[in-house]
């Protein structure tokens, strides 16, 4: 190996995932640990624990990086960590590992945020994804709208106004005793049902603000599964039906919105990110869109879309070369925002109750 070797440190949740990357775009080598197993028993994410599963796995993480890639410290050009947002326990696990590294092996350190990175997985898994495009990031707690105008420029046309896609797709699961995570359950359970057996909600559907919402699906379905029930808790609830018609709801949000921000912005380049951009039904509903109203979709593999330290490396490697360092004084910031808000007006006549049709 000849290039500029950028290592990717990413602890932001509940993976501990490092990974190698040569240049902007070859993946020498990514190694990952889940801790799916130690927190479905709870049926989320519990954070002291999270720190702890990433204190016992990243140096051996580590080891076995260097080793199987023959990588010596000294090859290393650059050590890019998660410095936020996520849970301040698992970020600061990551970022004071970071920084003994970068101290040790006198190597420079950059902080990236979680949510760039994110932004980057579809940079890197797609040459020729140049900006301005649009990306929604549906990850975790987050679910955001965002116009990458330029390198390091991001604006942000909207977000959630209460949950997130993501805890949306956690809860429904936990509601049907499907487990940890949400979303691969709800879409596994989705299989062969019929997306138009109920009828829930497609919040804000006619709202001329690239807002999101899905605090009422999650009201809507816990309602239906309960009239299913009866007062006795003996009534069938058709798990299919209801995974495929939530799944459906959801795409729709998610969807609506991205159309909006199509026309609004006049941009036509449109990624998605995050864990729920895994989801099948979301991938095919935007491709479709995008061939129906002559928008190109930029979609990452789905290993691009959970939390990975490939996405940290490139996200860290194009700050680095924008002139951005981080020192030892780097600090984890849960709530770590990069974004510019809007300056795109949706409050005029031409946008009030724009109600897209699928």
């Amino acid at each position: 190996m000849s290039g500029f070797l950028t290592l990717g440190i990413e602890t932001s949740c509940d993976d501990t995932a490092l990974a190698l990357l040569e240049g902007e775009r070859d993946v020498v080598c990514d190694v990952i640990s889940s801790q799916i197993a130690d927190h479905s028993k709870f049926g989320g994410v519990v954070p002291e624990l999270a720190s702890r599963k990433h204190q016992e796995a990243l140096l051996p993480l580590l080891r076995s990086l260097l080793s199987q890639t023959g990588v010596k410290p000294c090859d290393i050009g650059l050590i890019a960590v998660t410095a936020g947002p996520g849970l301040m326990g698992s970020l600061l696990v990551g970022v004071m590992a970071a920084k003994a590294l970068s101290q040790g092996w006198e190597t420079p350190l950059i902080g990236v945020n979680h949510l760039e990175g994110h932004l980057y997985a579809n940079v890197l898994a797609n040459p020729g994804l140049i900006p301005p495009f649009l990306c929604l990031i549906a990850s975790g707690g987050h679910t955001e709208l965002v116009l990458m105008r330029g390198r390091g420029e991001y604006i942000l046309l909207g977000s959630t106004r209460d949950d997130a896609a993501g805890e949306a797709y956690d809860k429904a699961a936990k509601l049907l005793g499907l487990g940890y995570p949400g979303g691969p359950a709800i879409e596994s359970a989705a299989s062969g049902g019929d997306p138009s057996a109920f009828d829930f909600p497609v919040a804000m559907r006619g709202s001329g603000a690239v807002e999101f919402s899905f605090s009422g699906i999650k009201t809507s379905l816990r309602t239906t599964v309960q009239k299913l029930n009866g007062p006795d808790g003996t009534g069938h609830v058709p798990i299919a039906d209801i995974c495929a018609s939530f799944q459906r709801a959801v795409t729709e949000s998610l969807l609506v919105k991205i159309l909006l921000a199509v026309r609004t912005t006049g941009v036509k380049k449109v990624a998605i990110s995050g864990g729920v951009a895994a989801n099948a039904a979301l991938r095919e509903a935007l491709t479709e869109a995008g061939h129906k109203r002559k928008f190109d979709v930029y979609l990452p593999p789905k290993k691009y879309c959970t939390d990975n330290a490939i996405m940290i490396a490139a996200a860290g490697k194009a700050s680095f070369d924008r002139g951005i360092r981080s020192g030892l004084s780097l600090t984890p910031d849960p709530s770590w925002s990069i974004w510019r808000r809007t300056e795109f007006m949706y409050d005029t006549p031409k946008y009030q109750a724009a109600t897209i049709r699928l």
